[in-house]
Parts: C-alpha cells; structure tokens; sequence
C-alpha cells in the first residue's frame, strides 16, 4: 500500500494572483491604516546641504526652517482661498469651511497619513458647508488635497503615495459615476488626479535619483577604502621583502659565521665554543621571529603559527640567555604568581626583553635588575642598570625600542615611564592593569 503525503500547505496552494493581491493589500493597510497616527516630525534642513551654498554663510544656519516655511505658506494659500469663496463672511460655518484643509495641510508636519485621511474624509463635508456645487472637491479642499498629496509624497516611499493617489482616484470615481454628486460638468477629480499625478511623479523621480545617488557615493566610497586597503597591503609587501632581503641576509650570514666559526682556531677554549653558539642560537631565534613578523606584514589573513608565544614563565630563559652575553642580571618576583592573560604575559615579557637588549646596546658591562611584581590590581615591571663599564663603545639607538614598549603598555591600558638615573644608569617601569574578570577568563 502506497501512502501518498500532501505536501501543500495554504500558503503554497493558493495561486498567484491571490497572494499578489493580498500582498498588495498587506502593503496597504502597512502604509495608510497601521501607520495613520505615526508622529513623524518634518526634518529641518542642514546648514551645509547643496541647495544653500549660494546663500550667506550667516545665514545658512537659519534655512533649517525653510521646509517648515514653505508649508506654512502652503496653508495659508489654503486658507484665504476659502475665504474668497465664501466671501470673507465671518460666520463660524464659513471659519470651518477655511481652516478644516488649512489644519490638513498643517498637518503633515507631524502626521503625514493622518493629514492625507483628513484631507480626504472632509471633503464632502467642507464642500457642504461651503455650499459648493462642483463636488467632490471645493476650491480650497481641491489645493488642500493637491498640497498634502505632494507633501506626504515627499516625505514617504513612493509605494505609500501611489497608495493615496489611488485611493483618492477611488474616491473621485465613486462620487462621479456612483452617487452622481455634481453631474459631467461639476466634476473636478480628474483635474486633481492629473495635476498630482505629475507632481507626484517629479517627486519619485526626485528619489529615486536621490537613492541611486546615495547607492553610487556609497559604492565610490567602498572602492576607495578597498584601494587603500591594497596600496597598503602592496607597500606593506615592499617593507617586508627589504626587510627580508637586508636583514635576514644579514642574520643568517651571523649564524652561519658562529657556526664555523670554532672550527677555524685550533684548541678553542670552551667558554669561546659556548660564546659562538650562544650568537648562533640568537641569529637563528632572529630569524625564526623575523619570518613571524613578515608573515605578518606581507597578508592581512595571516595565520599566527601553532607555537606557544613568550610568557612571564619564559623570562628564566630570556634572563640565562643574556648573562650569557655577558650581562649581569639580577632577576626578583614579588606577590603571588598566578597566570595572566595571554596579551598582558607576553607584552610584559617583550618589554623586559627589549630593556635587557637596550642595557646590552647602551650599557654594556653594567649591570641590571629586572624586577616583576604581582599586585592585586595588575602586574608591576621594572628593569634599572647602572651606568656603563668597560671599554666596549655603547651602540647609537633609534630610540624605536622605548617607543614600542611604551606603545605595549598604553595598549593594554598601563602607565610607563623610562627615565635616566642620578647614578647615571636608566631605569625602566610599567604597570598593566588586569581585572579580576580578565584573570577569570
């Protein structure tokens, strides 16, 4: 026995048409009921917008009440049209009659689908009160209607306003051909419909390159960083092969000359072997850091490698290391040892090693104290050497190492200060803030 399952559901068994036609009705009630009694404030104008750069630059800061202005005036046009209908009579009747599509056109400053219904909805009662014959629209509600049409299509998509010009189309047919109101000669709603027909359409051709405008400035400005972005990624690729070609040479040149190095005296000492692999082990640890670094600079999808990075845990080695170079180094911890996060325990790490190799270059045979303190709120360094001894020449600096150590610090929110000595040595200090949330994680 074969089971046959029917896999439509409402949505997909009803036909086209249908959904059409109520996706069409959807988007009415969206734009004309749901949203009547939406308050929208009409935007002023921006002082610096194209339209005023003719004006005064004194001036300029008053426009942004100009579209304000202009509807206001529109009212007002409104308003002393009903007066000259009904003749300037003063009686309440004929005050309504003036300021009921006055008030409609008022409206839209706030409302703009409220102010279309109430422009539309007191249109036979204005026209009756008013004693007019040529329905459905009297004079002062047929300039209302056209200005809040144009109005409200200013201020909302075009879908919203061809919703009201079809609703008004309605309207008018169903006045004319169905109540009859007016007879062929006292109908007016063709002229309204025709004259806001072609306002409303400059209106959305107005948008609609004012959109595509938009779209294009938008995608010039997309372009332009995506050309930045590759100018800057082809002379990050020059840096790193100059930097590859000059000092890798350099370094390996370095590694390889350690290396052979014993081979060339008869009888070395071993304090000599262990001199020339220790120079070894650094030009090669250079290396293997510069390639990271130029990895790097060379892609912005880069992937940092497997291998752990430095840590505070690592400073032992870094510190054996550098007496081996002949540095005299003291190294003291204070507090409770416990692990940080990962940025804050290898800049601390880098920034010891960069004030050892700054006592090694400036400094040489003095000797340093490199000390790390645990405290509550963060982790305190501090690295201090005394003034030079020997007759090795100090090497000339840049002044890039103290620059980038202070760059580490003030990146994770620290303080650091680097200063001379009155002994004549210098001293370098930083804290690094780390919050109890941060240790946690």
């Amino acid at each position: 026995m074969v089971r046959v399952t029917d896999t439509q559901t409402t949505e997909t068994s009803r036909s086209p048409e249908l959904r059409l036609a109520q996706d069409a009705l959807g988007g009415l009630r969206a734009d004309l009921f749901h949203n009547a009694f939406a308050y929208r404030p009409l935007p002023r104008f921006a002082p610096d917008s194209p339209a005023f750069r003719f004006l005064p630059r004194r001036i300029r800061p008053h426009v942004g009440l100009l579209p304000h202005a202009m509807v206001g005036f529109l009212a007002v046009i409104v308003f002393f049209l009903g007066v000259d209908f009904v003749g300037g009579e003063a009686r309440p009747i004929a005050l309504v009659y003036c300021l009921v599509p006055a008030g409609a056109v008022l409206l839209t400053l706030a409302r703009p689908v409220l102010a279309f219904w109430v422009s539309l909805g007191s249109t036979p009662f204005v026209a009756y009160i008013g004693g007019y014959d040529g329905w459905p629209w009297s004079p002062n509600s047929f300039a209302a209607h056209w200005a809040v049409l144009l109005i409200v299509a200013m201020r909302t998509r075009p879908r919203t306003a061809l919703w009201m010009w079809l609703v008004t189309a309605g309207y008018a047919m169903f006045t004319a051909f169905f109540l009859g109101v007016g007879g062929y000669y006292g109908f007016n709603g063709a002229e309204l419909l025709f004259f806001s027909a072609m306002a409303m359409l400059g209106v959305a051709i107005h948008q609609v390159r004012t959109q595509a405008r938009r779209e294009v400035t938008a995608q010039q400005t997309v372009t332009a960083v995506e050309r930045s972005k590759r100018t800057l990624l082809e002379e990050r690729t020059t840096i790193a092969r100059e930097l590859h070609d000059v000092v890798a040479h350099h370094m390996s040149v370095v590694a390889i000359q350690a290396e052979a190095a014993p081979y060339r005296v008869e009888n070395p000492p071993p304090e000599l072997e262990q001199a020339f692999l220790t120079i070894r082990e650094n030009a090669v640890a250079a290396l293997t850091e510069l390639r990271r670094i130029l990895g790097v600079v060379r892609a912005e999808d880069y992937e940092a490698p497997d291998a752990p990075q430095p840590t505070l845990a690592d400073l032992d080695v870094l510190v054996a290391n550098v007496r081996e170079a002949g540095l005299d180094v003291e190294k003291t911890v204070t507090g409770a040892v416990r692990e940080l996060p990962q940025g804050v325990e290898l800049s601390a790490y880098r920034i010891v090693q960069e004030a050892l190799s700054n006592v090694l270059r400036h400094a040489p045979g003095a000797a340093a104290k490199v000390e790390v303190s645990y405290v509550l709120g963060g982790l305190g360094l501090r690295v201090a050497n005394g003034p030079a001894r020997g007759l090795v020449k100090p090497s000339p600096g840049a002044g890039h190492g103290i620059t980038g150590m202070r760059e580490r610090v003030t990146m994770l929110g620290g303080e650091m200060t680097a200063e001379a000595t009155e002994d004549g040595g210098y001293e370098v200090t930083a804290f690094v803030p780390v919050s109890r949330e941060e240790q946690q994680a």
